[in-house]
């Protein structure tokens, strides 16, 4: 077997230095809206000023990645991210909405990364590869809060500064992803550019988000397969909403978990994901049916999320949950992932994966409506929200799972 281009290592340090730097500043975005009226509601509008700016601007940016390479749009995502985090100095709500405003404009990163591994990946590594993406966020999402903790702690910070230290790491940090991003050679060799008419019809497309759904089932028409592909993703991402229910679910309900509590909890389970990942990535996914184990994975996922609903106090309960989950449904965004990119073709690879990404942004907007909306009534009712949502990926799988695979190298 070939040993892997080296542009993967830069392209999987990048994306794990852009995961680092948002996960680091999560645990101090709510110091920007303290003094404010309900502060959650204004971080929730936060979150959807940065995933509405996200549908406009990940499919323009994976057009423009398919015309201009993709070296380009992962600099223009480092620098955008970098110019984000300079934007939370001073802290203060103005500028975080501002900043939650410009990442999301320049939020490409994710998309692109994942056309640049599709195009150094023969059909052999694909999985693997987009697996050890998945791994890779995964470690990210541990270290980040570990760093600003580590940060803070070693320095002794008081409360009221912690803010911007915390901030001045993640610039430290953004800096850096821009020279990395640098570095990385271009992976997509023919790019023959954007007209004018090309270009002004692309924003124009970005724009019109109602039209998003007709660009999917454009694309469908391609890539056979595509289509039913993204709704699959679409009901996963509402259903892994729990990433971001979790933290209210176990400080406020009958876990009562504290920081120190919940930051054992998350390297527990970043750890364990990232482990599961390498080992099924690395030596089983290739050689599976990943269509079925898709299916089979959703079905015994379902009962995993309904089981943290039932947990109660039982923290011995909880860690076993989320060790069966890393064995089930934490799976699957790879072999979804991995079935997308191969249909795709190096002409349209990026506005593909940038859709995929709009369409994700819109379903995590839809998640975070109805859990907290659940979450009013019963705190574990957002548990058989996210169960349901998994059935459903359960339900399109068993629809799909004898549809045909793309021949290898097919574009």
């Amino acid at each position: 077997m070939p040993r892997p281009d080296r542009r993967l290592w830069l392209l999987y340090a990048v994306i794990l230095l852009d995961v680092i730097v948002g996960a680091a500043t999560g645990p101090i975005v709510p110091e920007f809206v303290r003094g404010l009226p309900r502060p959650q509601l204004w971080l929730a509008l936060g979150t959807g000023l940065f995933l509405g700016m996200q549908l406009v601007s990940a499919p323009l940016l994976g057009k423009l990645s398919d015309g201009y390479g993709r070296r380009p749009i992962l600099i223009l995502s480092a620098l955008g991210t970098l110019l984000a985090n300079g934007l939370l100095l001073p802290v203060r709500a103005g500028l975080y909405f501002v900043n939650r405003l410009s990442d999301g404009l320049t939020n490409g990163m994710y998309a692109t990364v994942r056309s640049a591994i599709t195009d150094l990946s023969p059909p052999e590594r694909l999985f693997r590869n987009l697996g050890i993406e998945g791994a890779i966020i995964s470690l990210g999402f541990v270290i980040g809060p570990m760093a600003g903790g580590l940060l803070l702690t070693l320095y002794d910070v008081p409360p009221g500064q912690q803010a911007r230290y915390v901030v001045g790491l993640a610039m430290a940090l953004a800096a850096l992803n821009v020279g990395l991003s640098c570095l990385v050679r271009e992976t997509h060799a023919e790019h023959p550019g954007l007209s004018r008419r090309a270009l002004r019809h692309a924003v124009s497309e970005a724009l019109n988000v109602p039209r998003l759904w007709r660009r999917i089932r454009q694309k469908d028409r391609q890539h056979p397969g595509l289509a039913p592909l993204v709704v699959t993703q679409l009901l996963f991402t509402l259903s892994i909403g729990y990433y971001s229910y979790f933290v209210p679910y176990a400080s406020l309900g009958a876990l009562r978990m504290d920081a120190r509590a919940l930051s054992w909890f998350f390297i527990f389970f970043g750890t364990l994901s990232i482990g599961v990942n390498y080992v099924f990535f690395t030596f089983l996914a290739d050689r599976l049916n990943q269509r079925r184990a898709i299916l089979w994975l959703a079905l015994l996922g379902v009962p995993v999320l309904a089981a943290y609903g039932l947990v109660g106090a039982s923290r011995l309960a909880l860690f076993v949950t989320v060790a069966v989950d890393c064995l089930t449904l934490s799976l699957i965004p790879g072999l979804l992932e991995g079935l997308i990119a191969r249909r795709t073709s190096e002409q349209d690879r990026g506005e593909i994966f940038g859709l995929n990404q709009a369409v994700q942004g819109l379903g995590s907007i839809a998640s975070t409506v109805v859990y907290g909306a659940l979450s009013v009534a019963d705190l574990r009712l957002p548990w058989l929200w996210f169960a349901l949502c998994l059935a459903g990926v359960a339900g399109l799988a068993w629809r799909w799972r004898a549809a045909p695979e793309p021949a290898a190298g097919a574009e």
